[in-house]
């Protein structure tokens, strides 16, 4: 895995200031210690970030946020919160409501994340965005790629493989709040 990076990286600045998007606790418990401990070379900083604002109902945003915070604390990591605008997403997907899972729908929902992930990097000083959205067994990693090349523009994007014998292991060792479904309303009738 670090090979990957290590290829990755020879276009990227001497210091890398990552932002990595998350969408729950149990998709990004191996990409965080990996961080935190140092495994992902050439990364001189991070923060988590939790931008779902595609995730519905409140109650369901809220207890994977607070899954969220608790890893994050857990490891001493530091996480920013963004706003959850439910009805700026859902005007961002309008019309795209009856595509299947990983259909348009999903890639404008990513896009819209990223967009906000790029804005966020600019005004903290981050040069570098990745994320673990393509972890969930309901998304697929090609087009959350994609999304993010299109979205991230002036900030470099980082497709990253995350170790996923640790993300199990950890999971298995934790009493995280494991969900059904990826996050949105559309989402919850498959």
């Amino acid at each position: 895995m670090l090979q990957n990076w290590q290829n990755l990286l020879i276009q990227m600045p001497d210091k890398i200031k990552l932002v990595l998007m998350s969408c729950c606790a149990p998709c990004s418990a191996g990409a965080i210690k990996q961080l935190v401990d140092g495994d992902i070379p050439d990364i001189d900083d991070f923060i988590v970030l939790f931008y779902n604002p595609n995730i519905f109902p409140n109650d369901e945003y809220t207890r994977r946020l607070n899954e969220q915070v608790k890893y994050c604390e857990s490891l001493g990591a530091k996480y920013a919160i963004g706003n959850y605008n439910h009805d700026d997403w859902r005007a961002a997907v309008s019309g795209l409501e009856k595509e299947p899972e990983r259909g348009l729908r999903c890639s404008k929902c990513f896009a819209f994340r990223f967009a906000y992930a790029r804005e966020f990097a600019i005004q903290h000083g981050y040069n570098a965005i990745a994320s673990v959205f393509g972890v969930s067994r309901f998304k697929d990693q090609n087009q959350v790629d994609a999304a993010a090349r299109g979205a991230c523009f002036g900030i470099q994007y980082i497709p990253v493989k995350w170790d996923e014998d640790l993300r199990v292991s950890i999971n298995r060792a934790t009493d995280f709040y494991r969900q059904k479904y990826c996050g949105c309303e559309f989402s919850m009738r498959n």
